[in-house]
């Protein structure tokens, strides 16, 4: 709340002086807040009353400060479905829900895991101070694999960057072959495996979604059902799970609609991408 709003000196245990804070920072120019949806509830209405009233009171200030400023603010989770969870102020959403760009993850952007991969390369080499490379067989094995559907990047370039370096570290006199790049396509496997929600077994999980209606479902239906609802719960948009789920079959067809075809599949069973991503039907 400092950080953000500022205080005065003597405000609190340790204000030994005066800080402005990001807001007044930013008057009449724009602020970035990144990750947005991890604000507190005090700091989310003292901000909206910021945006709306264009001033708040700092930490231990007897008057208002004015501000103008635009802000611009970025989030990795969906904050509509953490506002129908009341997670976030749904006055601060309709706020600041003005203009919506949704940047599509490392696993939607294929073609630019290549050159990542030589950029990711050259700060390996200017971190260890020696040339790494890949022998030619390793690098079409490392970017088949992570260019597949298999591959999550549930850190996007972080865990390109995390990987290169660790493939170079591992290399024999800084050639990456074949062997450390099956090692490390392992090592993801099991890190994403186990970084998965798994919140339910399957049963808890097609239970959890549709109550008393799951024990309707037939157990055949149901083992593809639980799957599907794992990859809407680990997906920020509709769009994304969709192609997730349908990776391969999508690459036979003229045309792709994956998020019509995975809603009508929601449909049968009452559901809808934003009841999943809640935790509950509508």
């Amino acid at each position: 709340m400092s950080a953000l709003f500022g205080h005065e000196k003597g405000a609190f245990t340790g204000a030994e002086r005066r800080r402005p804070g990001l807001l007044r920072q930013a008057h009449r120019g724009v602020l970035f807040l990144d990750e947005i949806g991890e604000l507190g509830a005090d700091e989310q209405a003292m901000l909206l009353h910021a945006i709306e009233d264009k001033r708040f009171l700092p930490l231990g200030a007897d008057q208002p400060v004015e501000v103008d400023f635009q802000l611009v603010a970025g989030s990795h989770r969906d904050l509509r479905v953490r506002a129908a969870r009341g997670e976030f102020r749904d006055d601060l959403l309709a706020r600041i829900d003005v203009w919506t760009f949704a940047l599509p993850a490392l696993r939607e952007r294929p073609e630019d895991i290549e050159p990542n991969l030589d950029v990711e390369l050259d700060r390996a080499s200017a971190r260890l101070g020696r040339v790494v490379s890949m022998n030619a067989e390793a690098r079409a094995t490392f970017l088949r694999f992570a260019r597949s559907g298999e591959a999550r990047w549930a850190g996007n370039f972080r865990d390109l960057s995390a990987a290169v370096r660790r493939m170079a570290t591992l290399a024999p006199r800084g050639r990456i072959d074949l062997a450390t790049v099956g090692g490390e396509i392992e090592r993801l496997r099991s890190a994403w495996a186990a970084g998965e929600d798994r919140p339910h077994d399957s049963a808890d999980r097609v239970a959890a979604a549709l109550g008393e209606a799951a024990g309707a479902v037939d157990r055949f239906d149901r083992v593809q059902l639980e799957d599907v609802l794992r990859v809407c719960e680990s997906s920020a948009s509709l769009s994304e799970a969709g192609r997730t789920l349908f990776a391969h079959s999508r690459a036979r067809r003229a045309s792709a609609n994956d998020a019509d075809r995975l809603r009508k599949y929601l449909a049968r069973f009452g559901l809808s991408f934003a009841s999943v991503r809640a935790g509950r039907a509508e």
